[in-house]
């Protein structure tokens, strides 16, 4: 069955969520993320694309992506592809390593944007996997609050959204406890 293209412009700015197939974990130990960052990176040259935010769960990930030239279609298939053929090659698996098709919800406001990056830096928290975001390794929160460089990472537009002191007020931002969820499409179903 031929699937449905999905809609792309470039400089579109997706919010990006893939699971391992059958909800197994994508990583099953800390270099399985190393590796995954390393793909990232490798991706990101060959078709330059940016991101905003990440986190890399131990059964999905997700990833706020700003598209430049490069549908997003190819740079998400080429990622999953060499991170598929390294994981099964490393563990002697065969098959699906991810779920299906990837999700990917358009940013199409301001609102969104830093809704989902919100979503994102608040994820390990929301699993349990921390109580503290920015103890959590596997996200691009630290790199926020730390001010730290992260080759991966472009920090500017989402903390353009705050008036200075923008680190302290995303962090804020980030961290305060929720009156209601915050409204997040998201194809991922803990």
């Amino acid at each position: 069955m031929v699937r449905t293209p999905r809609n792309w412009c470039p400089g579109a700015t997706y919010h990006v969520t893939a699971r391992g197939n059958r909800k197994q974990e994508l990583f099953h130990d800390d270099n399985d993320r190393k590796k995954y960052l390393t793909y990232v990176q490798k991706t990101k040259d060959k078709y330059p694309f940016t991101i905003h935010a990440y986190c890399l769960m131990s059964n999905h990930i997700h990833l706020l992506i700003e598209t430049h030239d490069v549908p997003l279609e190819k740079i998400i298939r080429t990622l999953h592809t060499r991170y598929a053929v390294y994981f099964n090659k490393k563990y002697d698996y065969v098959g699906h390593v991810f779920q299906g098709r990837y999700g990917s919800n358009k940013i199409d406001t301001p609102s969104y944007f830093i809704r989902a990056s919100r979503y994102i830096h608040h994820n390990p928290v929301e699993a349990k996997l921390t109580v503290q975001h920015g103890a959590y390794p596997w996200s691009s929160y630290p790199f926020y609050i730390h001010s730290i460089d992260n080759p991966l990472l472009s920090k500017e537009r989402t903390l353009n959204y705050f008036p200075a002191p923008q680190v302290t007020l995303y962090k804020e931002y980030v961290e305060k406890e929720e009156e209601k969820k915050e409204s997040v499409k998201n194809p991922i179903k803990k």
